[in-house]
């Protein structure tokens, strides 16, 4: 309890204490007490007291310096005591410090091991953050493709997304955030500090893509060509129905169909001599036995009707024109009839028109070779309007004149002009 150095050897001399100090009030109250008694007995009392005060004090200043010298003897005691202690307090300090010194040591030493672990969980989780990220891309691109499907649900999935994101607990990493020993080598994958909650994975953004107007303008027109086509072979199919000269494709301006008309004298009879006919030039009716040839010749002189008319039957076109026609346009209806068979051309005195087409049953006139009606009615009838199936136009006469020949006549022409 007493330090050492708190109270030297010496501090406290010997005779520092006097011999009456600790016998003052003793005397004092010994003299009250001896005032009550007789005077004798008093001064008896007095010096049997003197003697006991002196010997007292001479026994309390022995005491008192045995007190001192014991005091001052336990003071040195103590502060050899607290030196040995002091001393062995400090070697204490130096082996603690030893201690501690070779713990950090011994830590260090285990530590190395530990940040070169964390190391490699830094580098997995950050392979990890590559998946996610890889993850997300691919989320991004479902959702792209199911907004153009529902415009709706995409807003609504974002919506809850970010809901979640905003709410819910991120997650952690292996690694990542602050840890007990410090901060870690990476963020996790959760993006959180120590595990716990942080900014989770940003929501999907979702693009509204437009609508595919190259799509829809390119399905349109496919639309309207096949509904062309289904159309047109539904009408062709009902127009094909009709019979031949009523077919709508066969409507030529101007046209008479001989064959719609019903007409009584339109007879295929083979006669000999003049045949009288209801039309100038005629369309059909009976006709001598032998035929005009008809591929593609163009007679300079008029033929007779007869051999015309056979050839008609055959499905040929006979093209006609008045004599005063003008030589250019004789020239341009040559051009349409040269080298084509089922046909043949021919001048027609007294006709009514310059230009009059004829085939069997039909009959178109028109004022001008350039007419663009002759080529349509070339295109309708050549052909198409034979009554007798796989008749010829070559092997005929080349007859000119009115007056039709015989078999057998020896005036009857062939290769004519």
């Amino acid at each position: 309890a007493v330090p050492a150095d708190a109270v030297p050897a010496d501090a406290v001399p010997a005779d520092a204490v006097p011999a009456d100090a600790s016998a003052g009030a003793a005397p004092a109250a010994d003299a009250g007490a001896a005032a009550e008694g007789s005077a004798p007995a008093k001064a008896a009392g007095t010096k049997a007291t003197g003697a006991k005060t002196t010997a007292a004090k001479t026994t309390g200043a022995r005491t008192t310096r045995a007190k001192a010298t014991g005091t001052a003897g336990a003071g040195t005691g103590a502060a050899r005591t607290t030196g040995a202690r002091t001393t062995g307090t400090r070697a204490t300090g130096a082996k603690a410090a030893g201690a501690k010194a070779a713990g950090a040591k011994a830590t260090g030493a285990k530590a190395a091991p530990r940040a070169a672990a964390k190391s490699a969980a830094a580098k997995a989780t950050t392979a990890k953050a590559a998946a996610a990220k890889a993850a997300d891309k691919l989320e991004s691109a479902v959702a792209s493709e199911k907004a153009t499907a529902d415009k709706a649900a995409p807003a609504k999935t974002g919506a809850s997304k970010t809901t979640g994101a905003k709410t819910g607990p991120a997650r952690s990493g292996s690694g990542g955030g602050k840890g007990p020993t410090g901060r870690g080598p990476a963020k996790g994958t959760g993006g959180g500090k120590g595990g716990g909650g942080g900014r989770g994975r940003q929501p999907v953004k979702v693009v509204k893509a437009g609508l595919p107007w190259g799509n829809i303008v390119l399905g349109g027109i496919v639309a309207i060509v096949a509904l062309s086509i289904i159309g047109y072979g539904v009408w062709y199919s009902w127009d094909a129905s009709k019979p031949f000269g009523e077919r709508r494709s066969q409507q030529i301006d101007g046209m008479v169909n001989y064959r719609a008309k019903d007409v009584k004298w339109l007879t295929r009879n083979h006669v000999t001599g003049t045949v009288k006919y209801q039309t100038s030039p005629p369309v059909g009716g009976n006709h001598n036995g032998t035929w005009e040839n008809c591929n593609g010749d163009v007679y300079a002189k008029q033929i007779p009707n007869e051999h015309a008319v056979h050839s008609l039957e055959h499905g040929a076109v006979w093209v006609t024109y008045n004599p005063n026609l003008p030589a250019a346009q004789v020239e341009e209806l040559a051009k349409k009839v040269k080298g084509k068979d089922y046909m043949l051309m021919s001048p027609y005195p007294g006709l009514d028109k310059p230009i009059s087409l004829q085939a069997w049953g039909f009959q178109l006139k028109v004022d001008n070779a350039s007419d663009k009606r002759i080529d349509q009615f070339i295109n309708q009838f050549r052909l198409n309007a034979s009554v007798e199936s796989g008749a010829v136009c070559s092997n005929g006469v080349t007859v000119t004149g009115t007056t039709p020949q015989e078999q057998g006549d020896a005036d009857m022409q062939t290769g004519g002009s």
